[in-house]
């Protein structure tokens, strides 16, 4: 079972709030979920309090992400802000391929192998065109 750490969106409508849980990868956003870390709320607690809130158990939090539990972009922006994650760690969920030196490598092989085909397909073609050419200069002589 992959276990996600993300939110939960609660509250009323227009006037959103947050739970941070740790959730089946599988379950749906807003159903089934194994432990309640925290909340968030990005509007504040009222309108005379506008900053967001984070309010975030970090014990529980890290727990499950020793245990192999997969933040969310935004939810691991929630643990660096609420101190769960210091800056010098890097995210658990990074991985050499994913990153955008690897990502270019990967796109310029691919490149690569396309054009092959794109210029293994154009000579052909080209050689077909001047077959047909070199008909029809046959049949103009004439």
């Amino acid at each position: 079972m992959a276990v996600k750490l993300r939110l939960v969106r609660m509250g009323k409508k227009k006037q959103p709030t947050y739970r941070l849980v740790a959730a089946d990868s599988r379950s749906p956003r807003d159903g089934r979920f194994l432990e309640i870390l925290g909340t968030y709320a990005p509007r504040g607690r009222s309108t005379a309090d506008p900053d967001a809130v984070v309010s975030i158990d970090n014990e529980k939090a890290l727990k499950w992400l020793r245990d192999g539990a997969q933040p969310t972009d935004r939810v691991e922006k929630l643990l660096r802000i609420s101190g769960a994650l210091d800056n010098s760690t890097t995210p658990p969920h990074t991985s050499t391929a994913h990153s955008p030196a690897n990502t270019r490598e990967r796109g310029a092989n691919a490149g690569d192998d396309n054009a092959d085909v794109v210029d293994s397909g154009d000579s052909g073609e080209a050689g077909e065109a001047g077959e047909a050419g070199d008909s029809n200069e046959v049949v103009d002589s004439k």
